[in-house]
């Protein structure tokens, strides 16, 4: 039996959810249950999941959740991440899979995420290879195949049910059948007809980041940079750019400009994510919307006059070491960015709009957010500074910058990489002694916002090694 053919070189991911009844549209979701396919084995994973309304009484009934059981599961925002990389590469397959992919698809969404896998509809795949019976729902289905249930109208007992039926019928027909008949069904990926085949079969299903360039149109000489992703699963995502091509415009122009695809592998996620960020500010792609490189980017300081009063600053990135210093609040892409955060902190807070530079008043006088009791009076001596200053840093904490804690530059160890980073910027990674000597002796480069979220988490996930 080949219930895990070849012609799914990213795997299985067998999908089964449980909602509220409601629309995709809503937080609906009340349990997922994955079961992963691959060259390894498999794989089960299933969690409750918080609706944002109550259970039904009837789906309660059906399914055997109620409000109690889903009262302290986490949301699906929660989760989110831990989701995809479970459905990543993989190939979706679902019962009535127009359901399951349309709840976690808007799930993504809403969570920031956007998920595009090919997916597989079992009850279209019975419908193919059983044409002669009338009905192919998933009790039917059960009965018509022997298949065993262990708990049914639950999210990880239904998705087993689907593994079973899979490998039911890789005993029943031959695999070249069952390739053509899936490969119908989820549509052959549609290479761009300008890419050499050759480069699609060199590609890895590793970590790394992948390129892809165009023609500049003759005006100069070279490629075009299209665009830039990063995956942990390399051959999968570059496949799904081209398998959604006709869903998306933005997918369809990509696919009929692209002429050749590079790409580098790397240790893992967190190498992919720094190597994407360096390559799309380097390169410019014109289709990525994100990680642009950004020259006005800025934070507030708060330092003290000459007479001791706490004021806040305005200061550029390039102006400052951002990880040695202990008194900078938030980043902001411009000046009118940072101005507008400072005035809705006020407002939330009863700060004094002329005291934050944010407002000009004669001395002594009463500001107009006094007046509309939005502030307690620092400005005219009704509140004095020190109280006015200690609500400000009260105010000011959740921006607080990470302060870069360590005495010098410390490794991120990635497998058999080590990303070596100081004061909240990557200085290169290295993968022997020679290299790491190398990449200490270089200079430091500028600040960077996308590499500094990357770093915050990295730090807390990664072995950290003092060089």
């Amino acid at each position: 039996m080949n219930a895990f053919p070849r012609y799914v070189p990213g795997g299985l991911a067998f999908v089964d959810i449980e909602t509220t009844g409601g629309p995709a549209q809503c937080e609906s979701i009340t349990e997922i249950g994955i079961l992963q396919v691959d060259e390894d084995g498999m794989r089960e994973w299933s969690t409750l999941v918080r609706p944002e309304s109550r259970i039904p009484e009837y789906i309660q009934r059906l399914t055997g959740i109620d409000d109690a059981m889903v009262a302290d599961a986490p949301r699906f925002a929660d989760i989110a991440g831990e989701v995809f990389d479970r459905l990543d590469g993989r190939l979706f397959v679902a019962h009535n899979a127009r359901f399951d992919h349309g709840h976690l698809r808007a799930a993504f969404r809403r969570a920031g995420l956007d998920m595009r896998p090919q997916v597989l509809c079992t009850v279209k795949l019975s419908r193919r290879l059983f044409p002669e019976h009338r009905h192919h729902g998933l009790d039917h289905l059960v009965e018509r195949h022997g298949l065993m249930v262990a708990d049914r109208h639950r999210a990880l007992g239904d998705a087993q049910l689907l593994w079973q039926f899979w490998q039911k019928i890789h005993e029943r027909f031959p695999p070249g059948y069952l390739e053509a008949m899936v490969r119908e069904l989820i549509g052959r990926p549609s290479l761009p007809p300008h890419l050499d085949p050759e480069q699609i079969a060199g590609l890895p299903e590793t970590p790394g980041v992948y390129l892809f360039y165009g023609e500049r149109g003759g005006e100069t000489d070279g490629e075009l940079p299209l665009y830039i992703g990063k995956s942990t699963r390399l051959r999968s995502r570059v496949l799904s750019h081209f398998a959604a091509d006709h869903q998306s415009d933005r997918e369809l122009s990509l696919s009929q400009q692209v002429r050749h695809i590079e790409w580098i592998e790397t240790a893992g996620e967190i190498g992919a994510l720094l190597e994407e960020a360096r390559l799309v500010k380097r390169l410019q792609p014109t289709h990525n919307r994100q990680l642009r490189r950004n020259r006005e980017l800025c934070t507030w300081r708060l330092a003290t006059d000459i007479v001791g009063d706490w004021r806040l600053e305005l200061v550029h990135a390039a102006d400052l070491d951002f990880g040695r210093r202990d008194d900078l609040y938030g980043f902001f892409r411009t000046r009118r960015e940072a101005t507008n955060r400072l005035r809705a902190l006020a407002r939330d807070h009863a700060l004094c709009p002329p005291l934050l530079g944010l407002e000009k008043k004669p001395q002594g006088a009463r500001c107009f957010g006094f007046q509309l009791k939005r502030c307690r009076g620092a400005c005219h001596g009704g509140e004095s500074p020190q109280a006015h200053a200690l609500r400000l840093i009260e105010a000011l904490h959740t921006l607080k910058v990470e302060h870069w804690t360590w005495p010098g530059p410390i490794g991120l160890r990635e497998g058999e990489a080590l990303h070596v980073i100081d004061g909240w910027r990557w200085l290169g990674t290295a993968t022997d002694e020679a290299m790491l000597a190398s990449i200490l002796e270089s200079g430091r480069p500028t600040f960077d916002l996308d590499i500094y979220k990357i770093l915050i988490k990295a730090v807390r996930r990664l072995p950290i090694l003092m060089l």
